[in-house]
């Protein structure tokens, strides 16, 4: 029974909106950032790279101090208002490949990973939950919105379809071809009706923002807000955008090892025979149709690898994901990966840019060998978090990404 409440979002000006959103700071290249902030002065961010004003490169504690003041500078000007009463907020997102997102933005309870309301399938690192809890007690706000999903509910579908009914309140195209709506809901009756509903849900699931999620966890725990009487504590919230299930988009992430492990082309191919059956399909472009096939491509050659179920034993929704099993059967016992995460000799490719772009690699020398999979499915991650369990690293790639700026909690 997940607590999702209302809040008074921060939020830019409708004249300004369009020029705020950001996305995701890393998704950026060097050129593409720095032509940003020299042309649009209202971009967010100025407010997440504060160092730009002194044409220095700032990080740290030095770095969180300093978004606080952009922040705060945007603030003073009335870039920003914050909502008087306290909204929900529908916000639609229309890619530029066509598919459409509906979902809510409100300020779920930490407190609800603990009770089993939200479920995770990530695991996270110690060393980023720290320096992330860190920024966020500095800067005092939160600025992107960790991805719930939560099974199809009608009541909250037909809300959300009443108010894309009446003019949005925003409404903008970004340069990446994305168009943009919000709609604040404040009206009591309707607020009461959005959290009952979400509070008859028995789970929704982390899609994306492990690391935010927990960050905000260590947040709670560090300001004592999990253990005060008050429960509307600023501190015991984090941001999310929840949408449906049917609506959330994977895609999976294919795999490149730069070489074989000290092993010819032929003796690798022995090694993959004991779990696989393997058809060479020459340049023949081969993507998998089923769960547990795998395409690879070496040597100039695609292959479609079979797995032999009667080798490969799976217990639980772990085994049978098909990112462990490559990882299982290949990439730790074959080219010797032990720690995916941190290993240098391998690399993702997420599945919109296709097994062409695994080849190209390939045929480049970057790489050996590269290997492609079907997308998990909602099914098999609502599976693994209800057994408690973690996915492999970059298991998915997942739909809507959002932009920053555009609604804000603060603490």
């Amino acid at each position: 029974m997940p607590r999702i409440l209302p809040f008074k979002a921060v939020r830019p000006t409708r004249d300004k909106v369009s020029l705020m959103a950001s996305r995701s700071y890393e998704s950026y290249s060097k050129e593409e950032l720095e032509a940003r902030l020299r042309d649009n002065p209202f971009s967010f961010l100025h407010i997440i790279n504060p160092g730009f004003k002194y044409r220095k490169k700032i990080s740290g504690k030095l770095r969180y101090g300093l978004v606080k003041n952009r922040y705060q500078e945007f603030r003073e000007d009335g870039i920003f208002m914050q909502d008087e009463e306290s909204s929900y907020y529908v916000y639609k997102i229309v890619n530029r490949e066509g598919f459409s997102f509906h979902g809510i933005v409100g300020a779920a309870d930490v407190d609800e990973l603990n009770k089993d309301g939200i479920r995770k399938h990530e695991a996270t690192l110690k060393d980023r939950e720290a320096m992330f809890m860190e920024y966020l007690k500095t800067v005092g706000f939160n600025a992107e919105a960790v991805l719930l999903t939560y099974p199809d509910n009608e009541i909250i579908n037909s809300i959300i379809q009443q108010q894309m009914n009446s003019r949005a309140e925003y409404e903008f195209t970004t340069t990446y071809r994305d168009t943009h709506y919000l709609w604040p809901i404040s009206e009591k009756a309707l607020v009461e009706k959005i959290k009952a509903a979400f509070e008859e849900i028995p789970a929704v699931y982390i899609a994306d923002g492990h690391h935010r999620t927990a960050s905000s966890i260590l947040l709670a725990e560090t300001t004592g807000a999990l253990s005060q009487d008050e429960m509307n504590n600023s501190y015991r919230f984090f941001m999310s955008y929840l949408i449906p299930e049917s609506e959330l988009k994977i895609y999976q992430f294919n795999r490149m090892v730069k070489d074989l492990n000290g092993m010819d082309k032929e003796e690798f191919l022995i090694g993959l025979d004991t779990y696989f059956r393997i058809d060479n399909r020459g340049a023949e472009y081969y993507k998998p149709s089923k769960k547990h096939h795998f395409s690879m491509y070496l040597d100039g050659d695609f292959y479609s690898l079979y797995l032999r179920k009667d080798r490969y034993k799976m217990t639980n929704a772990l085994d049978a994901l098909d990112t462990e099993i490559l990882y299982r059967t290949i990439l730790k016992p074959l080219l010797g990966i032990e720690d995916a995460r941190t290993e240098d000799r391998l690399a993702y490719s997420h599945g919109k840019k296709d097994l062409a772009h695994v080849q190209s690699m390939v045929d480049s020398g970057k790489f050996a060998v590269g290997f492609g999979m079907l997308p998990i499915t909602v099914e098999e991650l609502k599976a693994v978090a209800d057994q408690g369990l973690v996915m492999p690293p970059k298991s998915t790639f997942i739909e809507p990404k959002l932009r920053s700026g555009v609604t804000i909690y603060e603490f």
